[in-house]
């Protein structure tokens, strides 16, 4: 089969690879119907991340079940199904509490930029769509695999409710999503961060109320300027750079609370500033299974449409083109077909 493989930063390649097997009884096989690149795929690309060794890339997919492990029974092959970057077998004790992304039995996927994919804790991990929608549904499903999940989760964890007030900072896929969480949470004022133009038209769509570019603490002014000089009762942080962590818990009110998703790089955390500042800070890998059957009732009744973020549809062989463009701002985000 063929998969995009990372050699070094700025070069990914596609190569004919293996193809993925059952390797145990837990395990499915999916051909892959859409993939993508991700912001965090980004990190490795551009040197933020060690790569000592080519290794494939991927973590989002929606797929058609080719092949089950002989204790897989949730789904059957033929069916559409969308899954999680983080698998679980959703059923230990943190799975129960909702934080499948904790799964004592966790595997990160890290190989669905590819024509065929083995997924682990298949049982736990893959949800079946139930009537195989339409392929103009296929770009929503991706979504919720990760970046509209992982907005969702941004959103609950910083505790949007009906009638707050919500930031979302950055303009991201996920930071996009963001927004789409928290107007069907219920926000009544979402004012997003964001400097481009086409992205906060698209935030604007989605449900943003306001808009600000101004960043750092120009940014904590502006959104301090907008609360009555308070600061936001929910803060979603979809970036993970120092400067977005710091403007976010800076924006939020005393009593507030901040969602962060973006993972973190060089983030150090001012004790004393967090523990006078009374806002709570909750985040970590999303939780992208506890959520996966209501997002995909969502899109697939029309209720929300995140595929919207996918600004770029190339062949899976052109994937060398999608990470050039997203790390040149030139996408939002690339969708994938193989």
């Amino acid at each position: 089969m063929r998969g995009a493989v990372i050699h070094a930063p700025g070069e990914i390649r596609l190569e004919t690879l293996d193809d993925p097997k059952i390797l145990h009884p837990t395990d499915a096989i999916i051909r892959t119907a859409v993939t993508c690149v991700c912001g965090s795929d980004l990190w490795p690309y551009r040197g933020a991340e060690p790569t000592d060794a080519p290794h494939p890339m991927g973590h989002e997919y929606v797929g058609l079940v080719e092949e089950t492990g002989a204790e897989v029974t949730s789904v059957r092959p033929g069916q559409l199904v969308v899954g999680s970057f983080a698998t679980s077998d959703n059923t230990c004790a943190n799975c129960r509490n909702g934080f499948q992304s904790s799964c004592l039995n966790r595997e990160f996927m890290s190989t669905c930029q590819a024509d065929y994919v083995r997924i682990p804790n298949a049982q736990g991990t893959l949800v079946a769509v139930d009537a195989a929608p339409g392929e103009e549904y296929w770009p929503g499903l991706l979504a919720v695999s990760d970046v509209m999940g992982t907005g969702w989760w941004a959103a609950d964890a910083a505790e949007v409710g009906p009638g707050s007030t919500a930031v979302v900072v950055g303009d991201g896929a996920v930071g996009l999503c963001a927004v789409i969480a928290a107007r069907e949470m219920g926000a009544e004022r979402i004012i997003a961060m964001s400097r481009h133009e086409p992205r906060q038209r698209l935030a604007r769509e989605f449900g943003a109320t306001d808009v600000v570019a101004e960043r750092g603490e120009e940014g904590v002014a502006r959104i301090r300027e907008m609360t009555g000089g308070i600061g936001a009762d929910s803060v979603l942080e979809c970036v993970g750079t120092a400067q977005a962590m710091r403007q976010a818990l800076r924006s939020a009110r005393p009593g507030g609370n901040v969602g962060f998703v973006g993972v973190p790089h060089d983030v150090a955390l001012d004790g004393q500033e967090l523990f006078f500042s009374h806002v709570a800070l909750r985040g970590g890998p999303a939780p992208v299974r506890r959520y996966l059957p209501d997002l995909i009732d969502r899109v697939l009744t029309g209720r929300i449409d995140p595929g919207r973020v996918f600004d770029l549809t190339l062949p899976l062989d052109q994937v060398a083109e999608g990470y050039r463009a997203m790390d040149e701002r030139r996408a939002v985000k690339a969708l994938l077909r193989p």
